[in-house]
């Protein structure tokens, strides 16, 4: 929950002093934890060695950093950088998320960064504030140093690295991509914000009821925070509860625009399909080579949090042993799958495609291409009706034309007119 600092909280040594805010935001602030914490007390699980490194750069931001490292890793490993949502910290994002699971069964580097009280009152990374979301400067930069340091010590990929966190860690996930896309290869925003929205509004605003503007000027203020990149954008997906009311859905809908805008894609996706136990609804816009550049994962029924599905099976993970995580789907597996780092599935083809080798229980449905549309299990372009998942061609898009689809796995369906067992 991505809240801003208290007024004269204390400034960590060797960080320069934070930006003062009004007195008055103290009572809201106290409103807004009170009412989003209130609820039953969170079942505990299992805590994940994490290792700290207490040098890995000057750090202007003040930021702590974490690694988790597998018994087992390739030559050359990804990186995974988790960011921690208000009230948390790197333990109990490792504890809950599923990452670290993950990066043992794929085979890739976690480093955690954590920020604290002493930078801001409720542990926020401070993603509103122009001196810790600029390229070159503040927590920004003590990231990134992060990420250098995973490179040369750990012998990581520079070329795979990769940003993941929540609310204030997803705001501060678009402020890296943003100020550092010639760092990271994808992003995942999960119930985070557009970048540099409070340019010129309060967080609390841009939280909620979230700020409408133009995919062409969200996408200008992301070119602005590195006039001279001229290179590719990072690819990125965005996760949000339907439900949130602390960063509410309009903001998917902006990050949407903007990283769309930036691709030169149109806010109209490619293919929709649903996946995960839940049915989660995933909007996918792919680039000219068939790649998804930009990602949209509305999970049902949810509020403010990182969706997980605890639990041993192969696309579970995760746990609901603090505040902000959510039974629902095991985010943390999709995400690695569309970060094109997910091994234990021989049917996937590469980052950002579609996934047909994911399991799932085979399902056949039998309808007009329009009731097909309607449900989900096609799309339309072009006047013609195309399967989701597989992309085959259905024909034109009307009450007319009927055909068998064929859902295996979850989400991915395939023509079956011949019969469909």
């Amino acid at each position: 929950m991505p809240l801003p600092p208290r007024p004269g909280a204390p400034v960590a040594p060797g960080a320069r002093p934070r930006a003062r805010l009004l007195p008055r935001l103290l009572a809201v602030l106290a409103v807004v934890l009170g009412t989003v914490l209130a609820g039953p007390a969170p079942r505990a699980d299992a805590a994940v060695t994490l290792t700290r490194v207490n040098d890995f750069g000057s750090n202007p931001g003040a930021l702590t950093m974490y690694v988790y490292r597998p018994a087992t890793l390739p030559v050359r490993p990804p990186v995974v950088v988790a960011l921690h949502g208000c009230t948390q910290n790197a333990q109990v994002y490792a504890d809950n998320s599923g990452l670290p699971r993950l990066a043992d069964q794929d085979g890739f580097l976690l480093v955690f960064a954590e920020t604290g009280t002493a930078n801001n009152a409720n542990k926020c990374f401070n993603w509103f504030q122009s001196g810790d979301n600029r390229r070159g400067q503040g927590e920004a930069l003590s990231v990134r140093q992060m990420v250098s340091h995973a490179v040369t010590a750990y012998g990581a990929d520079p070329g795979r690295v990769h940003v993941t966190g929540l609310s204030a860690g997803g705001a501060m996930t678009a402020v890296m991509l943003a100020t550092y896309p010639d760092v990271f290869a994808a992003g995942a925003i999960v119930a985070g914000l557009p970048y540099d929205c409070t340019k010129d509004n309060s967080p609390y605003t841009c939280m909620n009821p979230g700020v409408d503007r133009s995919p062409a000027d969200w996408a200008r203020r992301v070119r602005d925070a590195h006039p001279s990149y001229t290179g590719p954008w990072p690819r990125t997906a965005i996760w949000y509860g339907d439900r949130d009311t602390t960063v509410v859905p309009r903001n998917a809908t902006e990050l949407r625009d903007q990283w769309t805008a930036l691709h030169g894609l149109s806010q109209t996706p490619t293919r929709t399909r649903a996946i995960g136990p839940d049915a989660t609804r995933q909007d996918q816009y792919l680039a000219a080579d068939g790649t998804v550049a930009v990602e949209v994962d509305q999970v049902p029924g949810i509020g403010h949090g990182t969706p997980v599905d605890p639990g041993t099976g192969g696309e579970q993970c995760g746990g609901t042993g603090a505040p902000y995580f959510l039974d629902s789907i095991c985010s943390s597996r999709w995400i690695a799958r569309f970060f094109g780092l997910d091994t234990t599935d021989p049917g996937d083809p590469g980052p950002g495609d579609p996934d047909p080798g994911d399991p799932g229980t085979a399902a056949c449905w039998t309808a007009s291409n329009y009731a097909h549309v309607q449900a989900g299990r096609a799309t339309v372009g072009g006047g013609y009706t195309y399967a989701v998942g597989s992309g085959q061609n259905m024909g034109l898009y009307n009450t007319f034309v009927t055909h068998t689809l064929k859902e295996s796995p979850t989400g991915y369906y395939t023509l079956a007119d011949s019969g469909c067992p």
